[in-house]
C-alpha cells in the first residue's frame, strides 16, 4: 500500500508506480494504489500485473476496507 490522503480522506496520486509494482510482483504481494494513478498502468512491464491482484482506491475508507479483509492464503 502506498500513497497520501487528503483531509477529507481523499487517496491522491504518488510517483514510482511502475517501480513498487515491480517491487511488489517479486514478493507476491496484494497491491493497493490510488485510482488516480490509473494512467500509469500502461507503464508497468509485462508479466508483473498478471502476478498481482490490484486495488484502485478513491477514499481512505476503501483502503482501510480492503487492508482489514481477510485475504486468501498464497499458495
Amino acid at each position: 500500500m502506498t500513497g497520501e490522503i487528503s483531509l477529507w480522506g481523499l487517496v491522491l496520486p504518488v510517483g514510482g508506480i511502475k517501480e513498487k509494482v515491480v517491487a511488489a510482483a517479486a514478493a507476491g504481494l496484494r497491491v493497493m494504489l490510488p485510482a488516480r494513478n490509473r494512467r500509469d498502468f500502461d507503464e508497468i512491464p509485462q508479466g508483473a500485473p498478471e502476478k498481482l491482484q490490484f486495488v484502485w482506491l478513491k477514499r481512505l475508507d476503501d483502503a482501510i476496507a480492503e487492508a482489514l479483509e481477510e485475504s486468501s492464503p498464497r499458495p
